[in-house]
């Protein structure tokens, strides 16, 4: 039953906030800093010996790829992509040596546009006749474009709050000590003041990070200045291992693992017991990849159109302005609500999450995981020595071997949630998995479907022999998907969708080819080996005369229809043969006999009636058949 059909207690702002995203909250603004010395547009040879490229082209292709995938996934985020160490300037600094690239009408800052990837991604054709490289710290000379290039990506990033905004610089460069060419007091005082300007930027919100290159036969050394200037020291320099070479998949997986940060879904307040309660962040994990929103524009100008919704009086039809108060019927009584009451009849606890007790890991079943788990993790942004509390009931619960069961107050669909600890995995390059909890939504009593068992009795049940076990044994090891993860394997619709809308932005002539990777290898299944396996446990199963028979039978299948095929033909002919005449009246004359075999039998084929026998046979047959 409907405890609500028509939408009394349903509020304007009701979202699912386990699957919404807090847009503004999320909301990243990036600048990109590439450094144009000529050092970057030395050709180097790639790992696989295969051909040469430059590290600027390495860097233009791999920004240019993060921008195609910005768009679709994140196209609310914000990019501005300036250039360091060039001839001509241009920025509202008026700076030396840093140039702001921009398209069109676009702001500096702001989304990226088709226009946008598709002149960026040929610039290299033209910047040395417009924009030019130089090296733009040199000996003496006071001039200091890397310390300039941040004070304009500074300023750049200057609108919108980082209580809201997430603000990051991504430096881009194969020079690792970018004061080499200078000594002395004036080396050391262009080092204080550009470490200063990076540590200024940093206390206002925003985030510094770099991506360096090597070249083949000398490794960038993070430890001569970039190590100072990020705030790096110890282990967190190996997080920011260059590229060996300059292959574009290596420096693309970099890109994306520094701009893919995970970003909060939202906050939770976690009362551990009536008196202590910490605040943790939410985490998407895994969700089903959909096609973007469609998005309705005005067909004169193009533009977004933007969804409003009025309410009018049904008895006048005026426009009302006013909020409107909410009732509900209840015996012929109007009981109205005020916006008060009704977010306080919809909330279901006074926090978010709340503490039940503790139970052995191995009560936690699969199938109670209807849903992707959300991760959680302490944050002392508003309640300080929250993350003492949490690591401290982390630490509890793996070292017991215990889940926290809660009660998630959701408003829109309260329920129980098992909190499981996962402990930190570490590798050679670094963190693997973070430590923190899963917050897995239990399934109410309903959710769980009891299947009805078939019992049938031992000799029922039809069971492989030992050789069938073999058999079936020796394909599966054949056949084995080695590391198996689905992850490895792309959704080819979803990647045809976006391919034909990434041609059709950009205006290239052909539609892209998208591989199916989910289809069978067929030149896998093909190997020797696979086919003999194949047909090993074919014949264990079926018998060594089961093509032969499955082949006659088809066969036999095909020559039974086409017989049916052909007397279908001859029954549709005797038909329209046979409607020609008026048989009733042909009975009643007395005329049948002077018609000729041929014409009696039509009508016998049509009726489905034997044909045998003379003609006076047949006449008899269809009187019977007329009921004359």
């Amino acid at each position: 039953m409907d405890l609500d059909p028509e939408g009394i207690f349903r509020d304007d702002s009701d979202e699912d906030e386990d699957t919404v995203q807090e847009r503004e909250a999320n909301k990243e603004m990036v600048v990109y800093l590439v450094d144009a010395s000529p050092k970057m547009f030395t050709l180097a040879t790639t790992q696989d010996n295969e051909k040469q490229e430059t590290h600027f082209h390495t860097i233009v292709s791999c920004i240019t790829e993060s921008l195609k995938t910005q768009i679709i996934g994140r196209s609310y985020d914000e990019v501005a992509i300036c250039f360091f160490n060039t001839k001509e300037k241009k920025n509202l600094q008026d700076s030396a040596g840093v140039y702001v690239y921009n398209v069109g009408d676009r702001e500096e800052l702001d989304r990226p546009t088709a226009k946008l990837i598709k002149d960026f991604s040929s610039i290299e054709d033209s910047f040395m006749s417009t924009i030019g490289s130089r090296y733009g710290i040199t000996s003496g000379s006071r001039e200091n474009t890397l310390y300039n290039a941040l004070w304009v990506a500074q300023a750049l990033l200057r609108k919108g709050s980082v209580k809201t905004v997430s603000k990051r610089i991504l430096i881009f460069t194969n020079e690792d000590d970018p004061f080499g060419t200078i000594t002395g007091a004036v080396k050391t005082d262009m080092i204080r003041t550009t470490v200063q300007r990076a540590k200024d930027a940093q206390d206002l919100g925003l985030s510094i990070e770099l991506l360096p290159l090597s070249r083949p036969d000398e490794q960038f050394d993070m430890s001569l200045f970039y190590a100072d200037l990020i705030g790096l020291d110890g282990d967190e320099i190996t997080e920011y291992l260059p590229s060996a070479g300059v292959r574009l998949e290596d420096m693309t997986n970099q890109l994306r693992k520094r701009i893919m940060k995970k970003r909060r879904v939202k906050t939770l307040s976690f009362a551990i017991t009536n008196d202590v309660c910490i605040e943790v962040n939410t985490y998407a994990l895994v969700r089903p990849t959909t096609p973007g929103t469609i998005t309705w524009l005005d067909s004169l100008s193009n533009l977004p159109l933007k969804a409003e919704r009025s309410f009018i009086c049904n008895d006048t039809g005026a426009l009302l302005q006013d909020a409107q108060t909410r009732f509900q019927m209840y015996n012929d009584t109007i009981v109205k609500f005020s916006v008060h009451e009704l977010s306080e009849v919809k909330r279901v606890a006074s926090h978010h999450l709340r503490l039940l007790g503790f139970k052995p890991l191995d009560c936690l079943k699969d199938y109670h995981n209807l849903r992707p788990s959300t991760f959680i993790y302490p944050s002392d942004q508003r309640i300080f020595g929250s993350t003492c509390v949490f690591v401290a009931l982390h630490s509890s619960m793996l070292r017991l071997g215990r889940f926290a069961l809660a009660f998630y107050g959701n408003p829109t669909r309260p329920q129980l949630v098992a909190l499981v600890a996962q402990e930190e995995v570490t590798s050679s390059g670094g963190q693997f998995e973070p430590p923190g909890m899963h917050m897995i939504y239990l399934p109410y009593s309903d959710d769980i479907r009891y299947p009805e068992e078939v019992h049938v009795t031992y000799g029922d049940a039809p069971r492989a022999t030992d050789e069938q076990i073999k058999k079936a044994s020796n394909l599966f090891k054949r056949i084995d998907l080695k590391n198996f993860s689905a992850c490895q394997f792309a959704n080819p619709a979803l990647q045809r969708h976006y391919g034909i809308l990434e041609a059709l932005a950009l205006g290239e002539d052909e539609m892209p080819d998208i591989k199916d990777e989910t289809l069978p290898d067929e030149e896998g299944l093909s190997r020797p080996g696979v086919v003999k396996a194949i047909e090993e446990f074919k014949t264990s199963v079926y018998g060594e005369n089961y093509d032969q028979e499955e082949a006659e039978a088809a066969a036999g299948k095909a020559s039974r229809g086409d017989a049916s095929k052909k007397r279908k033909e001859i029954t549709d002919a005797a038909a329209q043969i046979s409607a020609a005449y008026d048989w009733a009246e042909l009975a009643d004359n007395g005329k049948l006999k002077q018609m000729t075999a041929a014409e009696l039998k039509s009508y016998l084929t049509a009726h489905d009636l034997p044909v045998s026998g003379k003609k006076e046979v047949l006449v008899s047959r269809i009187l019977t058949h007329l009921g004359k």
